[in-house]
């Protein structure tokens, strides 16, 4: 009779292990030795049985504190188990819903039932449906087709029964120019998959995309297992940049130059802007690094289309140079009138 191994050290934790470690730690493992995965392996088979009956047990509290009490003991009747709670010194007197590793169906919930000197003990266990621990293996891709009969312990996994299973998403990097992440735009692109093949995908950029962001095409991953829908492919985004130009969010930042004289006593000025130029009032004595907010001329926002962004404009003054004699001396007395008022 071989030695089972410690549970523990068949998911690959400590023995302080809370759930959640527990859970994950499983679907690893269950998932790398699936038999939809493994075909005709049969020490793969083998190694998901181990898995299964360990996660099985210590995802149980009521089952996990009897195993770590008793071992491996607690469950097949042999060792310190003979006066525990599952140890046969006492006589089953009834064995209701589990159909466990000894048995030939699933796992279920049940309870087992044990003469005492007080009468009879009851220990309750839930196996639940381990339907809902292969759900989320392949991108929530699992659906249940008869596990619970499919799995057993004399006749391992039949061929009739299995789980359908989505495929994985694909992950992938794509550059969009500055204008088609701001306007929108629908560009073809060409992905070459593993075994060198081809294939275009006409692809829709949505208005307001910004860099970081992901672009979701559905069922153009990698193909399901057993008549499973195949996964996602998931672009991430990364804006070029515009020249001139600067983008944070939905809003732009950009800069206008303005002559001395304009800064000085007023005026109109031109400023670019991704939808074209518009003219903008510069009020007198504007100084240099003054910025212009000119409301919606910036990105629109991809989960509202009537919402835009703004634009900031830093006014940048030019200072003259090369001035003539008769420029200096006119520079001259407008700085001695602005000292005299």
């Amino acid at each position: 009779m071989s030695i089972k191994k410690d549970y523990y050290e068949v998911l690959g934790i400590n023995k302080n292990a809370d759930d959640k470690a527990i859970k994950k730690a499983y679907r690893k493992l269950a998932k790398k030795y699936h038999p939809d995965i493994n075909p005709g392996d049969a020490n793969a088979e083998a190694k998901f049985k181990e898995v299964t009956e360990a996660y099985e047990i210590l995802s149980n509290p009521e089952k996990r504190k009897l195993y770590d009490q008793f071992g491996h003991a607690a469950f097949d009747g042999t060792g310190g188990a003979q006066s525990g709670a599952y140890g046969n010194a006492g006589g089953f007197e009834g064995f209701n819903g589990f159909h466990g590793f000894n048995g030939t169906g699933g796992f279920h919930g049940g309870t087992y039932r044990t003469k005492n000197g007080n009468g009879y003990q009851e220990f309750h266990f839930e196996g639940g449906d381990m339907g809902d621990i292969f759900e989320n293996f392949f991108g929530g891709g699992f659906k249940k087709s008869g596990f619970q009969n499919d799995f057993r312990q004399t006749g391992g996994f039949g061929n009739q029964q299995h789980y359908e299973a989505k495929g994985s998403d694909i992950h992938a990097e794509i550059n969009v120019s500055f204008d088609a992440a701001a306007f929108g735009k629908k560009e073809t692109i060409h992905l070459k998959d593993d075994q060198g093949k081809i294939q275009a995908l006409e692809v829709n950029i949505p208005a307001g995309i910004e860099t970081g962001q992901s672009i979701r095409l559905k069922g153009k991953g990698s193909p399901g297992y057993q008549g499973g829908s195949a996964g996602d492919l998931f672009l991430k985004v990364t804006v070029k940049e515009k020249p001139g130009f600067k983008r944070e969010g939905q809003n732009l930042y950009n800069t206008v130059s303005i002559p001395f004289i304009t800064a000085v006593l007023g005026g109109d000025v031109t400023v670019q802007t991704i939808y074209g130029n518009v003219r903008c009032n510069i009020k007198p004595g504007t100084q240099s690094g003054s910025k212009l907010r000119l409301r919606g001329k910036g990105i629109v926002s991809m989960k509202n289309s009537s919402v835009y962004g703004d634009q900031y404009t830093t006014v940048e003054v030019q200072v003259p140079k090369n001035l003539t004699p008769s420029a200096k001396q006119k520079l001259r007395e407008f700085e001695d009138a602005c000292k005299a008022a």
